[in-house]
């Protein structure tokens, strides 16, 4: 959600937090600041809208120079988009600057206290009332780090927290718990930003924080304490990808270069799987082999993209192991009062791996003494670490806020997690997991052979440009599918879009069939499965008969669709569990193209973050 930055060292701060908040931008955001302390003083500037709103601001108020500085992207929650509620946010006298993600539950009892001391608070936000706090704290101790303690042992909710203080220039604090915070270690500098990507240009060194932590920077290193103030243990590892590959690398679009690059990530998750014995391995699992053969169910938790990835995996993991299955919303999860033990194995799905309700939805499940496997993009991230097993996906950085690789990857994950299944629990033997992992290696080339073929379906896209609807049919895992192709357009085209199990068209939805309303059919393989082949093509025919535009995706080979296909988009003929591969990825490239005809910003779509780090 929200982007931040922090920064010590020996350059120009401004430079390096203006640098870090642009490789942000993608987490979506509608306002900026920054803030820095030099000559004795607290300089901050901060505007609402797209970052070229601060930096004209910049330029025609520049703040002094300093080699010290934070600043912040916001996503507004408490507190409309303005430049009053943007952040950074000062204290009555303007020594100290704090930045914020996430939510202060008990802001407005603070508040309370806070105003009946003479405190007045400017903004409408629950993080102004941090800044206060500290300048308060900062009185009595003289020291930032300790006045961060003592006030993070006052919040509620969930939060990071980045402050900087005119009496202590050359120092920056963070505070940390259930929302994301990296730490950059470079020579003689260090930083702080919620995503990696903010200082990739400077160094691939950094260090994971752990839930209820502050972190100090200055000049000399880095120092972790929890909230007590006993130091912590950190974790230190490698970032392995560089800054070229979170630039466009010639696309127009984030987006554009994300979905061309999927190929090479389907193969980079597959790689290595394969250990020495010709067994499938996972990154890494704590959780015993005789404990995975007792689970008795498989429950997946995960919101937007992800869930449909585990609409997916559901029919995987139950065709390969036996094993019954439930697919959650992580918003939801919760709420409901599951029913789990300790022989419920939970795979929480989650790019970013700081998704807050699927965070949450891992903590209650653990609570309730279920294992934890995680499928996850972010080495180092919270979901990963609280888990009892991991599967990393390589999609490397994806910027666009609308998955496309990530998804892909993700379905790879769930496949190799059902295929590890049955490995261990004796449903699938040696030779019947390799055929699988040799399938899903080839798919990644015939993915490359789908993307060479898009440009009629980039002219289709165009084309309906002025409709209002579209909707999405699909019959087993063409079903998922049929949610992720309208999820895109409502993302990006501000569409309304929906998707539809085809069998249920009778029990209502064929009611909303008008002329010339398009429709998009996700066809299954007319081989091995036929009978739900011929049910989705009278599916199709009673469409197209109440005057639907049919766009019908159709493996080749199938010439049963052919008299009633408007449009005929043909995809390599799959295995039908894997046909989501595949079958995907003309819908990204129809939503892209569509969003693009109707003037929309792609990458940063309206309302929209990147990562959802608040409930």
């Amino acid at each position: 959600m929200c982007g931040i930055v922090g920064y010590v060292g020996s350059q120009s701060a401004l430079d390096v937090v203006l640098a870090g908040l642009k490789r942000l931008e993608y987490r979506g955001y509608d306002s900026a600041g920054v803030a820095v302390p030099a000559d004795g003083s607290l300089a901050a500037a901060k505007k609402a809208g797209k970052l070229i709103n601060l930096e004209k601001e910049l330029l025609e108020r520049p703040l002094p120079s300093g080699t010290t500085g934070i600043g912040h992207t916001r996503w507004a929650t408490h507190g409309g988009p303005t430049d009053v509620n943007a952040h950074p946010h000062l204290d009555q006298a303007g020594r100290v600057a704090v930045v914020h993600n996430g939510i202060i539950e008990n802001f407005a009892e603070l508040r309370s206290e806070l105003a009946d001391r003479g405190h007045h608070l400017a903004s409408e936000t629950d993080t102004e009332v941090v800044s206060h706090l500290l300048a308060e704290e900062f009185s009595g101790c003289a020291d930032l780090a300790e006045a961060m303690r003592l006030v993070c042992r006052r919040l509620e909710g969930a939060f990071t927290l980045v402050a900087v203080h005119a009496d202590e220039p050359d120092v920056v604090v963070g505070a940390r718990r259930n929302s994301p915070l990296v730490v950059g270690v470079g020579e003689g500098e260090s930083f702080l930003a919620s995503d990696v990507a903010a200082f990739i240009a400077h160094t691939r060194t950094a260090l994971e924080l752990g839930q209820d932590q502050v972190v100090e920077l200055r000049p000399g290193g880095v120092t972790v304490t929890d909230f007590d103030g006993r130091p912590a243990d950190v974790v230190t590892y490698h970032v392995d990808w560089d800054v070229s590959a979170a630039e466009k690398g010639g696309y127009d679009y984030f987006m554009l270069k994300e979905i061309a690059e999927q190929p090479k990530a389907v193969a980079d998750t597959l790689l290595g799987r394969i250990d020495r014995s010709g067994s499938l391995s996972l990154d890494e699992v704590r959780i015993p082999a005789a404990e995975l053969r007792e689970a008795d169910k498989v429950v997946i938790v995960a919101c937007g993209t992800a869930f449909h990835a585990g609409l997916i995996a559901k029919y995987a993991i139950e065709h390969w192991t036996r094993m019954p299955c439930e697919v959650e919303l992580a918003s939801e999860f919760r709420y409901r009062d599951p029913i789990l033990d300790p022989r419920t194995l939970v795979v929480a799905i989650s790019q970013s791996g700081e998704t807050m309700d699927t965070l949450m939805a891992l903590r209650h499940a653990r609570e309730q003494g279920a294992k934890v496997l995680a499928i996850c993009n972010t080495n180092g991230s919270t979901i990963p670490r609280e888990s009892d097993a991991v599967l990393y996906t390589h999609a490397g950085p994806e910027i666009a806020v609308a998955s496309t690789k990530a998804f892909l990857t993700q379905l790879v994950a769930c496949y190799l997690v059902a295929l590890y299944l049955g490995q261990v629990r004796g449903t699938k033997w040696g030779d019947e997991i390799s055929a699988v992992i040799r399938e899903l290696s080839d798919i990644a080339r015939e993915v490359d052979r789908v993307l060479g073929t898009m440009e009629p379906v980039r002219e289709l896209a165009r084309s309906l440009a002025d409709k209002n609807t579209v909707l999405f049919l699909g019959r087993h895992v063409g079903y998922p599918v049929a949610l992720e192709g309208a999820l895109k357009l409502k993302e990006l085209a501000y569409m309304h879009a929906e998707g539809f199990a085809a069998g249920e068209l009778k029990h209502g939805p064929i009611a909303l069939i008008e002329e010339d309303l398009p429709v998009v059919v996700v066809v299954p393989s007319p081989r091995g499965r036929s009978v739900l082949h011929d049910k989705i093509v009278s599916n199709i025919q009673e469409i197209r008969a109440r005057g639907a535009r049919t766009i019908v995706i159709a493996e080749e080979g199938d010439e049963a669709v052919v008299p009633y296909a408007d449009h005929l988009i043909r995809i390599p003929a799959t295995p039908t569990l894997l046909q989501p591969l595949v079958s995907t990825v003309p819908l990204q490239v129809f939503a892209c193209e569509l969003a693009t005809a109707r003037g929309n910003e792609v990458d940063q779509p309206r309302n929209l973050a990147k990562s959802v780090t608040v409930e």
